[in-house]
């Protein structure tokens, strides 16, 4: 079968388009925001990538064609194409249902924060562990040559993306993947394009909890109210909680979390010392822990496994180090990330100075719907360069423009202001902030800072 993939650069698509040639399928897809990582993974598949959305890029031989959900709307050339010629669509969510989750043990991972990051910490546990797991990862992880695989065992690894589905299908991603193992990390308000207010969203994973078999097991941690309401309205599967107060615990050894015991039901199971900071990565890990356990692997070999975590890319991945200078690439665009990043950073470094770069770029920073906690989420950065993108539905300098923070419209003078900082000396350690290509800022940045 030939299937075409419209949005194939996006962090689901293009690992659905992997699965897809591993089964065996002809595959090629379209794009109109073709960066790295994603086309670079794809094109050392062999898997063939045009751009923009138009029907001459679709290929007439296609059986297939797979639709996301990013800028793909009725009106979109490539769209109207399928619908015209009535080739068979779907959406890729629904692909994953119906033809590859069916007959495995899902362990799903959902949640507003730490999806990638924690669905990559369990796919390397059940790997470490001999588990030989499938996965489908939104990034790309440090401990697998790729995004997702098929794996050789039942067991399959997903990242549950809460967005809507596509064009036709305005349920969330997850309801089509029906998990056995269900690992809920936190739940904010987010997605302000498609969610009303956060009820909107609770209905969503309402939904899903429904999905979980009786005998499943649903982990999360206790002190999150928005899940405990959630949970209130119905649960009919197992509970694992984490946190302080819950069956699973982490204590820190050091402030920024890079090394950590972990308990369960109050003994000790074993240890974590690793390279990421931050308790928000604690957290992720516990998560993960416990839903490894749920398919047989012990807290004590998940530690072990752990401590040789890698990390993602693009989740505080370190792309530059010089001496004491260090530059990393982060995904954060919402304000609980942005803050959990920088002060696990702050821990790390301590009184060494922090500059951070933030695009504004989700959908849900443009409509300004965190925009009164932006300011605070970014106060243990030294400095902070906000960029200000075009059609943004607020006033960013009534609310940003401050002693330590920068408005700043213009990439070039965003990379100029940092470089110049870095090779001062002033700044030590750059965060780039952003869930897109950011106008391709890192790469700039980068190539000031080569030897002459």
């Amino acid at each position: 079968m030939h299937v075409h993939i419209l949005g194939i650069c996006g962090t689901l698509m293009g690992s659905i388009a992997l699965l897809a040639k591993e089964l065996g399928h002809k595959v090629s897809g379209s794009d109109e925001n073709i960066y790295p990582p994603m086309s670079n993974q794809l094109a050392r598949s062999g898997i063939k990538v045009s751009s923009p959305y138009t029907a001459e890029n679709i290929p007439e031989e296609v059986d297939l064609v797979l639709i996301g959900n990013a800028n793909l709307p009725r009106g979109n050339l490539a769209v109207e194409h399928v619908l015209e010629k009535n080739i068979p669509y779907m959406s890729g969510a629904e692909w994953l249902g119906r033809y590859l989750l069916q007959d495995k043990w899902v362990l799903a991972v959902a949640g507003t924060h730490g999806k990638t990051t924690t669905t990559s910490m369990l796919s390397w546990i059940l790997e470490y562990a001999g588990l030989k797991p499938g996965f489908l990862i939104g990034g790309i992880p440090g401990n697998f040559s790729e995004s997702a695989r098929l794996g050789e065992t039942p067991f399959f690894v997903i990242e549950a993306d809460e967005y809507d589905t596509s064009y036709f299908d305005r349920r969330s991603k997850f309801l089509h993947y029906r998990p056995r193992t269900l690992v809920l990390n936190n739940l904010e308000y987010d997605h302000a394009d498609i969610f009303p207010d956060l009820a909107s969203i609770q209905n969503q994973f309402h939904l899903l909890i429904r999905t979980v078999p009786q005998n499943g097991l649903i982990i999360r941690p206790k002190d999150d109210k928005n899940l405990a309401e959630v949970i209130d309205r119905g649960c009919w599967s197992n509970e694992l909680l984490i946190g302080p107060t819950g069956s699973l615990n982490g204590i820190s050894v050091h402030d920024d979390h890079g090394e950590f015991d972990v308990f369960l039901d109050a003994k000790k199971a074993g240890r974590v010392k690793w390279s990421l900071s931050g308790k928000h990565n604690m957290d992720n890990a516990l998560a993960a822990v416990a839903a490894a356990r749920h398919v047989g692997v012990t807290p004590e070999i998940s530690c072990d496994a752990l401590c040789e975590f890698k990390g993602v890319k693009r989740r505080m991945e370190c792309i530059y180090k010089s001496g004491s200078t260090s530059i990393y690439d982060d995904f954060a665009h919402h304000p609980t990330a942005i803050k959990t990043t920088i002060e696990g950073l702050r821990r790390k470094v301590g009184h060494e100075n922090i500059m951070v770069l933030i695009e504004l770029g989700s959908h849900t920073m443009r409509l300004g719907t965190h925009e009164n906690k932006l300011q605070s989420a970014s106060n243990e950065a030294d400095e902070v360069l906000w960029y200000s993108p075009k059609k943004l539905n607020w006033n960013i300098n009534n609310t940003l423009q401050s002693d330590t923070s920068q408005i700043i419209d213009s990439i070039e003078e965003m990379v100029s202001l940092a470089v110049s900082k870095i090779k001062s000396g002033e700044v030590k350690h750059l965060i780039i902030m952003s869930n897109s290509g950011f106008g391709g800022i890192h790469e700039r940045i980068l190539n000031l800072l080569k030897p002459s």
